[in-house]
């Protein structure tokens, strides 16, 4: 692993329509410290659209409070169920819009990539992944979470760390809304084919 001389601080977000996680990540040279990690918890909201503004405020709360340099995020995925897509897509694009209004770059990162760095597998289980985390990052049983949004969050964060100073081919990056379309041509495309499908097929007589 290359070296990196200056501090950094790695912020990592786990989407999530429900609970979304989060974790901090303090690099020094090669080695990184867990800072914090937690949820924000959305379950008692039932208004979407409360949950969306929620998220932004909670997402710039914790930019503010500890100023992360980049922030890497778990890239969606895209199922058959076209509802359940677009509410995780949108809460996606909130906190990457957070990011992005306090200039914070954009590191997203495929889950299989995330597990693939974390624990060599890229079917692990979020078990597999926390328990790796707390070896790598010598953290205390008092420490783990009890959502694994949050752990998982930290993977994304863990990753970019690793991909500090090397290419990384199959990651994308963010610095502005025209640039989040740009690099989303064909999700985008076959979310608004999805959105059609839905819209031709729940038309009111």
């Amino acid at each position: 692993m290359a070296v990196n001389k200056a501090e950094k601080i790695i912020l990592g977000i786990d989407p999530g329509t429900n609970v979304m996680g989060y974790g901090v990540l303090r690099v020094n040279g090669n080695k990184a410290k867990m800072e914090a990690m937690g949820v924000i918890d959305l379950r008692k909201m039932h208004d979407p659209y409360l949950r969306l503004g929620h998220i932004f405020e909670r997402v710039t709360g914790i930019i503010e409070s500890y100023l992360p340099d980049e922030l890497a995020i778990e890239a969606p995925f895209f199922g058959k169920n076209v509802q359940s897509m677009l509410k995780l897509g949108r809460a996606q694009g909130v906190a990457i819009a957070a990011a992005i209004r306090r200039d914070v770059p954009i590191h997203e990162y495929a889950p299989l990539k995330i597990k693939m760095a974390i624990t060599g597998q890229g079917q692990a289980s979020k078990e597999q992944v926390a328990g790796m985390l707390q070896r790598v990052l010598h953290l205390e049983e008092e420490d783990m979470p009890r959502f694994m949004d949050a752990t998982d969050a930290l993977a994304a964060a863990y990753c970019h760390f690793l991909q500090m100073g090397r290419p990384e081919t199959d990651a994308r990056h963010y610095s502005s809304w025209k640039d989040f379309v740009t690099k989303n041509k064909q999700v985008v495309s076959k979310t608004s084919k999805s959105v059609a499908s839905v819209v031709r097929s729940h038309k009111i007589p």
